[in-house]
Order: structure tokens, then sequence, then C-alpha cells
């Protein structure tokens, strides 16, 4: 009776094709490590967001006066509640860590060279839109900390020269931060961005599994097949890949689980502490800072002292934080170089990451604590090596000295 009812499915839908091809015959390469569990973490964390988010949602009120306290009510008074919340914080900043990690084994394995130039854009497309779901959603339990962040980074749209005031005004909806923005900010952080991102994570997977998965040798496996087409250094992701990613999930749940019931605000940095006191726009928090996934582009933002004729030093920082985001874009376009993995590029290209890796940590740094002079001209050499990374790009990994790429993936 199965049989019949799955060809009675497969003759009106290709179920039975789709899941063959994208799940259990779908060729994944061998010797794929640590750096590429990140991916399918990520749509275990997006499932237990859209879960929980739901849950929160059947409690909150997106309204000036009753949305601290219909917080407060969640994790009081509604059943588990305080889990369920618990589950969406820690679950965001899970987020930001593993695609941070994804966007790192991309560019230490060179995931985004040709063919794979569309699957980085969607990548790309994915950690923006995320970045808007966390601060919308950042916004939504209007503590203090949430407040003060969105009054910081929405004024930078007033920065904007001529159009600035209003186009300011016409995001907020209204002439300060109120009600209407609040309501604005939850309409786009449980409708807008969840369907955004759904759609994003969906045709990358596709475009994924039409191009290949690529490996850390940076060979392409489909050179070498067998009599039936099938690339030779690969197996089925089901069930070699499939047992491999049920351990790392299993091993994700118990650290995600230890946060959530042992270090829920994280010290302060998944849920900063300030955040526990109600909005206050009569109040200015000692120290304004964004979660702590933003701080890198907050200290860049902050790094920006002085203007440049008539344009301000607010919107030459945020120009340059905007671009600081915008620019991991054009990576695919920046790289010259004939290898795609790290393993087998010149010393300059792994200099280059080295500095970009401590760049960020740095500017994740400095974006967390007072500014002060010193700090000021760090984050300015810092920001400035950030953006070495990619503006020397094209120079660097053109003349540098590469190794011999093999032929076939060796497992080591």
């Amino acid at each position: 009776m199965f049989t019949k009812l799955l060809n009675w499915v497969d003759d009106r839908f290709p179920f039975t094709d789709t899941w063959e091809r994208h799940l259990s015959k779908y060729p994944a390469p061998i010797g794929q490590n640590f750096w590429y569990l990140a991916g399918v973490l990520m749509v275990v964390v997006l499932v237990i967001q859209l879960i929980s988010g739901i849950w929160l949602l059947m409690s909150y009120e997106a309204t000036v006066e009753e949305a601290f306290a219909s917080i407060q009510y969640i994790m009081r008074d509604v059943d588990y509640g305080w889990i369920i919340r618990y589950m969406h914080t820690t679950g965001s900043s899970m987020f930001f860590l593993l695609i941070y990690l994804h966007m790192f084994r991309g560019l230490l394995y060179g995931s985004y060279q040709k063919p794979r130039e569309l699957l980085w854009i969607l990548g790309w497309f994915t950690y923006i839109i995320l970045v808007a779901e966390g601060f919308t959603g950042y916004v939504l339990p209007w503590g203090q900390m949430s407040f003060w962040a969105a009054q910081v980074i929405m004024s930078l749209f007033g920065s904007i020269p001529f159009i600035g005031e209003e186009l300011l005004t016409w995001i907020r909806g209204d002439y300060m931060i109120s009600g209407i923005t609040l309501g604005r900010l939850f309409a786009f952080h449980v409708v807008l961005l969840p369907l955004a991102l759904i759609a994003v994570v969906f045709v990358h997977i596709i475009a994924l599994h039409e191009v290949g998965s690529n490996n850390p040798e940076g060979i392409d496996v489909k050179k070498h097949v067998d009599e039936d087409g099938v690339p030779l250094d690969t197996v089925p992701f089901f069930p070699y890949d499939v047992m491999k990613d049920i351990f790392a999930i299993g091993v994700f749940l118990i650290i995600f689980c230890f946060i959530i019931f042992f270090f829920p605000d994280g010290g302060g940095y998944l849920i900063e502490y300030v955040n526990y006191e109600e909005a206050n726009n009569l109040i200015t928090p000692e120290h304004i800072v964004p979660a702590w996934y933003y701080t890198p582009y907050y200290a860049m933002l902050r790094a920006i002292t002085f203007p440049i004729g008539p344009l301000t030093a607010k919107f030459l920082g945020f120009v340059i934080m905007t671009a600081g985001m915008v620019i991991i874009a054009f990576v695919p376009w920046l790289d010259r170089s004939p290898v795609k993995s790290i393993r087998y590029k010149g010393m300059y290209s792994k200099l280059a990451l080295c500095g970009l890796v401590v760049s960020f940590f740095v500017l994740g740094y400095l974006g967390m604590i007072r500014p002060n002079p010193l700090r000021t001209a760090l984050a300015q050499v810092f920001t400035a090596l950030y953006f070495a990374y990619f503006l020397l790009m094209p120079f660097y990994t053109k003349y540098e000295k590469c190794k011999t790429v093999p032929d076939r993936i060796k497992l080591q």
C-alpha cells in the first residue's frame, strides 16, 4: 500500500526524484571536516527560532504600554515560557555564531569561486536578512538597551545629506521612536523577514545541490566519475553525511541546552543586564552597545570621528559600517587566485585571512567597551586592516605563488 501511495504521489509530484536528488543520493564530497557542519546546524537553529517565535507571539503584545510587561508575563506566568524565550534569545546568538563560521569556511576553502558565485551571493543575502531580523527582534522586548540601540541605529539614516531627516521620519513612522515604530518592527520581524529568510535559504540549498558542494581541497569532484556518472570522490548524503550530521546536532543541542539552563544571559552578552529595565526615553544608559554579533561593525561606525567637507563623521561612519557588510558580497570577483583552498594558496592569502580574523575579533571587543582616544585609534587601524583583506585581494591573490592542487581528494 505504501508503494502504491508513493507511486500515486510521484505521478502528480516528483517526490521521489526530489528526495533522491537533494537528500538520499546527493553526492557529498568526501573529506569534509568540522567547518562544514555549520550549514546543517543553521537549519536546526532556524527551525528552533520559528517554533519558539510562534510560541512567543501567542503571548507578546506589540504596544509601547504592554511590550515589556508581556515579556515579564511570558517569563513568570506562562507555563515554560522562560524556556521558550531563552530558546529564542540563545538561538539568535547561535544563528550568528554559525553564520560567521559558515562565512569563514567559505573564505577558507574558496567556496565562492566559479561556479559558486551565485551561491555566495545567496548566502550573503541570508546574512543581511539575518542582520535585519536580529535588529528588529532586539527592539521588541522594549528594554532600555533595546530602545536606545534602536535610537542610535535609526538616527544614522538621519545623517544622510539632504534627505536624512525626511527618510528617518518615514522609517520611524513618527517624529520619534514610538508605538508606530514598534509595530512596524514587529511586522517585519514576524512576517516579512522570516518569509524572506526561508525563501533565500531554500533557494541557497537548491543552488548548492545544482553546482555541488565544495571540499577542503577545492577540487572539482565532477571531473572524475564512474560508469554511472557518479563522482568518484563522493558518498551518498544518506546515510554517510546524515549520520555525521546527527552526531553533530546532538552535541550542538547539548551545548545549546546547557546555555539555556545554566547561562541564559551569557554574562550580559546574550541578554544585556540593562535590558531587564523597561525602556525610558528620558534616561539614557551609561554605555549603549548593540548585541555582540554587531559590535565589529559598531566599532567601525565609532572609528570615524572626522568629517570630510560637507559629510559629517556620523554619516561617514554609517557608510563605512555598511560597506563592511556589503564588500563581502564582492569576494568572488576580487579573488584572482588560480586555486580555491587556503591549503594551496600562497603565504599572502594566509596572512591576509589571519589579519581579517584578528581585526574582526579586535573590532568586536572594541565595539563592546567605552571609547577613548587610544581605543578609537585602534578601531581605525583594525578597520583599515579589515578592508585591506578585501581591497588588496585582487593583487596578492594574483601574484602570490600557489601550490599544485591534486587531481583527486586525498583523505588525511
